[in-house]
């Protein structure tokens, strides 16, 4: 076997190839350095441009929810007084506003306006005899001193004459009865109102006590609200309520009266809220409807947050705190009432932390930011400065 020998150059080549070796792993290239450089300040750059405040307490007002139907205060039933007459007029339809006293339906009047002759002719039939036997008892009273007539004819004489007088009394009493079936061939309306029913038809024959017409009395409604037992206690008669129907429409009640009981199976009771009277076919508010409300119980004092500093990610509610070092911690809050653009927070954050307001929607939790504490001066608030990486 041979013996493998160095000359000096190959001695000196070998030893150069290990130098350059040893240079290339002690020192990196200058491109990767300035790759991480950049990469390092990359990293430190604000994610976005944001506003910050600290809560505010506020006096935010105290409501009751409650949901329930909307009914008349009182409804009246009109019914025929007159038995076995033809119905000849009708003058009213639904949705009419009547008053008073107005003639709603007419019935025929001839069989009774015969009754009203008769019952007339009666009564001076029963005063012509009247007059007969006051002259007579007249007379007997005139002779009793002088005995010209038994004692028994002076008392038939007496008798007589307050026979014909009883005669006159039951006649008049006929005579008012015709007339007022007269009366009732005119059905009015009891009170002022808007009619909500209709039944009476021209041309039909009804018994007395049949139902003609309904009618909301004085056009007054009334929203009849379930509240639980539990809430009872905060409601008296007098509050105010504000109360929406389903079509939009909102109306300022107040409480007239609480239910004297509770319903066993719900554990509510029905709280009665007398609503403005409106009337006509544009009314706002219609018998019948569904409707929620809330009872105004004064107000409280809240600690609150503006609305944009909210962010609810998962069904919770999020704010984000200022951290000293410029970036942000995600909290979650309860948050309760809600007034104008400003939400109260029930729990999670105090009155000194400072919250991310604009661009809290961008954020996530350990994000790097620039706050602006003018936010008309700075256009570009809570738009993203530069993306992530």
């Amino acid at each position: 076997m041979k013996k493998l020998i160095l000359t000096p150059t190959a001695f000196a080549l070998a030893a150069l190839c290990v130098m350059l070796g040893a240079g290339v792993a002690l020192y990196p290239s200058a491109s990767t350095a300035a790759d991480e450089a950049k990469d390092k300040k990359t990293a430190q750059k604000p994610a976005l441009t944001v506003t910050t405040a600290k809560p505010q307490t506020a006096s935010l007002p105290i409501k009751l929810s409650a949901n329930g139907n909307v009914a008349a205060w009182q409804e009246a039933v009109i019914g025929s007084e007159s038995n076995g007459l033809r119905l000849t007029e009708v003058r009213v339809n639904v949705g009419d506003v009547v008053r008073a006293g107005q003639v709603l339906a007419v019935f025929s009047n001839d069989t009774v306006n015969a009754d009203v002759a008769q019952a007339r002719a009666a009564v001076l039939e029963a005063e012509a005899n009247a007059a007969e036997a006051a002259a007579n008892a007249q007379r007997a009273r005139s002779l009793q001193s002088t005995g010209a007539i038994s004692a028994q004819q002076i008392s038939q004489y007496l008798t007589a004459e307050q026979t014909a007088n009883a005669r006159i009394a039951s006649a008049r009493a006929q005579l008012a009865s015709q007339q007022l079936r007269l009366k009732y061939t005119q059905v009015v309306a009891p009170d002022s109102g808007i009619i909500s029913s209709r039944s009476a038809t021209v041309g039909s024959v009804v018994g007395a006590g049949t139902e003609l017409f309904r009618m909301i009395r004085q056009g007054r409604l009334e929203w009849r609200a379930e509240v639980t037992a539990t809430e009872l206690l905060n409601l008296k008669p007098g509050t105010l309520a504000q109360v929406k129907a389903a079509n939009g429409s909102v109306l300022t009640g107040k409480v007239r009266m609480i239910a004297p009981t509770v319903d066993p199976q719900t554990r509510s009771a029905l709280v009665y809220v007398d609503l403005p009277a409106s009337t006509g076919n544009n009314a706002p508010f219609k018998a019948g409807m569904y409707a929620s409300g809330e009872f105004e119980l004064g107000t409280s004092g809240a600690l609150t947050v503006p609305q944009q500093a909210i962010a609810v990610r998962d069904g919770f509610s999020y704010v984000f705190r200022l951290n000293p070092d410029q970036r942000v911690s995600q909290i979650k809050v309860q948050a309760g009432r809600r007034l104008s653009d400003r939400i109260e927070i029930l729990s999670g954050i105090t009155a000194d932390t400072t919250i991310v307001v604009s661009g809290a929607g961008f954020l996530n939790d350990g994000d790097l930011v620039r706050n602006v504490q003018n936010p008309v001066a700075s256009p570009v608030a809570a738009k993203p400065a530069a993306a992530k990486k």
